[in-house]
């Protein structure tokens, strides 16, 4: 099936958000980062935290650029005295950033295998929780001139077609669904993260990629979204947590609260993002 994707004016009306709501988050930071519920199963009783001050620095998936940036912003406003700053990429880059030493308060992956490679080296602090969910779609050149209407048509000899990398999780996804489809394609290139494989076909350089519905929303009309139902055995969970040696704690906490908060998810679901 085939759907246009519709330019959105503010990414995920952000400006929905009540900033009241978003200052009572910070009491959410004081409980642990993947559960506010105690080990018996118990609400955790949440102290007013200080109030929160300094920079947070988020290390993100590439496809969740749009939705977090975003949510940084309404994160500033009901902070004052906070800034958030991001990383973007392919989640498996990221990850060897951060067991590589690299600074960061948060880790937001695009699937729990990258997560792991976190986990693994001991560089998180608490367990991971899945926030969101994502689903794939073939990103088309406006217009779908191509006439693709199905995963088997990229096949074809005559289309240009761009996949993320086997590595990073858009990839490991579009392989899974070519195989539930029993189907074998060869692209022209591999690129290291969602973005960029988006990127080739908005400058027309390819002319089609297989890619996060999210991703598809965001471009606008630079692109067209056709639907394939072999996508739904691919659907990657999306976990983020603290990290061990995050510089700012409390700022961190509270980011992810805000991320998991019904304001939060607002934005993510608004962005095509799927509740986890």
């Amino acid at each position: 099936m085939t759907r246009t994707a519709h330019r959105t004016g503010r990414p995920m009306q952000v400006a929905a958000l009540g900033a009241t709501a978003l200052l009572t988050l910070g009491a959410c930071s004081s409980s642990d980062d993947s559960s506010s519920a105690k080990p018996d199963g118990s609400a955790s009783s949440a102290s007013a935290p200080g109030k929160l001050s300094g920079t947070v620095t988020v290390f993100a998936a590439a496809s969740l650029k749009e939705s977090f940036t975003a949510l940084g912003e309404e994160f500033e406003k009901a902070h004052p005295g906070t800034k958030v700053t991001f990383s973007f990429g392919g989640s498996d880059s990221l990850a060897a950033s951060i067991t590589g030493g690299a600074p960061a308060d948060v880790f937001a992956s695009a699937s729990p295998k990258t997560m792991k490679i976190v986990t693994d080296a001991g560089d998180a602090s608490g367990t991971p929780a899945t926030f969101v969910r994502n689903q794939l779609e073939i990103a088309t050149l406006p217009g779908n001139p191509d006439k693709v209407s199905t995963l088997k048509d990229l096949t074809g000899s005559k289309l240009k077609v761009v996949l993320c990398d086997r590595t990073v999780p858009c990839g490991a996804a579009a392989q899974k669904a070519l195989d539930a489809a029993g189907l074998k394609l060869t692209p022209v290139s591999y690129e290291q993260d969602v973005k960029a494989a988006l990127t080739k076909v908005e400058l027309k350089e390819a002319d089609a990629a297989l890619v996060y519905k999210t991703d598809v929303r965001a471009a606008g009309d630079k692109v067209e979204g056709v639907e394939f139902p072999e996508s739904a055995e691919a659907v990657n969970d999306y976990p983020i947590v603290r990290l061990k040696d995050a510089r700012n704690a409390d700022a961190a906490k509270a980011f992810i609260a805000l991320v998991r908060s019904a304001e939060g998810q607002k934005v993510l679901t608004g962005a095509g993002f799927l509740r986890p």
